[in-house]
């Protein structure tokens, strides 16, 4: 990882101590809970995460399930989500020992109003008043508060960039390009499957950077056109999609940026929708 530049400094080392301490909560609820809690459900490609922070915004649980119900930000099995979630809402108010009444959740930069719905529709189906709905790329700013630089939320389908001025996101945007592009150019070179390609990605992701890295570079172009001719001084990789050993520094030269990576990224936006306080 980069060194992040000084103004962003303070909020890297908070981000990266709360993301660790939210890996430990698998399943666990902390211990010692302060007030009452807030809650988030990502609906992702692959998972559906419930998370969970207390008044102090300290990580309290979280959990996930598999679900193939979401592609691209798009609910396209309703049923399997709607029983994904309340799964997850039982399981979780049985160890938590409290309701979940209402949850915030989020959509990609790039879906329609029409489409970004139906994660609220989701939610309430399952028995959960949606209190906020908002991109993905606001959820992880909620989470790492940066002063300035670039957020780049890799998904399964997609990138989402947003530019962060004065605390501030200015500029938001989604492009097509994310995990399952790499898992076709790991599937195409091995001659396996992608649900294969994308079992080795996850148990072995050292041993395959190297045939990846055209696939990791395509994602840095699209981060590259998002960004513009605006002055960027430092990119945040949050996502799961490039939890690859090496993914930043191929990002970071391809860019000529300074690129920081986070522990368990892919907790930075599930954790960054319960944290939220947006209505």
């Amino acid at each position: 990882m980069l060194m992040a530049l000084p103004s962003n400094e303070n909020a890297v080392a908070a981000a990266t101590k709360f993301l660790n301490a939210a890996a430990r909560r698998l399943r666990k609820p902390a211990a010692k809970l302060s007030g009452n809690l807030r809650f988030g459900v990502d609906l992702g490609t692959a998972t559906v995460v419930l998370t969970a922070v207390d008044d102090s915004d300290a990580p309290a649980y979280w959990d996930f399930l598999p679900c193939e119900a979401v592609r691209d930000g798009v609910v396209v099995n309703f049923g399997d989500a709607v029983a994904t979630v309340r799964k997850l809402k039982a399981d979780a108010e049985a160890k938590l020992g409290t309701q979940i009444e209402a949850a915030g959740t989020a959509f990609p930069p790039g879906v329609p109003a029409s489409d970004s719905r139906a994660c609220r529709y989701v939610l309430e189906s399952a028995g959960i008043d949606c209190r906020s709905l908002l991109d993905e790329v606001s959820a992880a700013q909620a989470l790492l508060q940066l002063q300035s630089g670039v957020i780049v939320d890799v998904g399964g389908g997609s990138t989402g960039v947003g530019i962060v001025e004065d605390g501030q996101i200015v500029q938001i945007d989604d492009r097509p390009g994310g995990g399952r592009h790499l898992d076709l150019i790991l599937a195409g070179a091995l001659r396996i499957s992608t649900d294969e390609a994308e079992r080795l990605k996850r148990r072995k992701p050292a041993e395959y950077v190297d045939i990846l890295r055209p696939g990791i570079e395509r994602v840095a172009a699209s981060v590259l056109r998002q960004i513009g001719e605006r002055a960027v001084t430092s990119v945040h990789l949050v996502g799961g999609a490039l939890r690859l050993p090496g993914a930043d520094g191929i990002v970071a030269d391809y860019l000529g940026i300074p690129t920081v990576a986070y522990p368990h990224a892919e907790l930075v936006t599930p954790f960054g929708i319960a944290a939220s306080r947006a209505p």
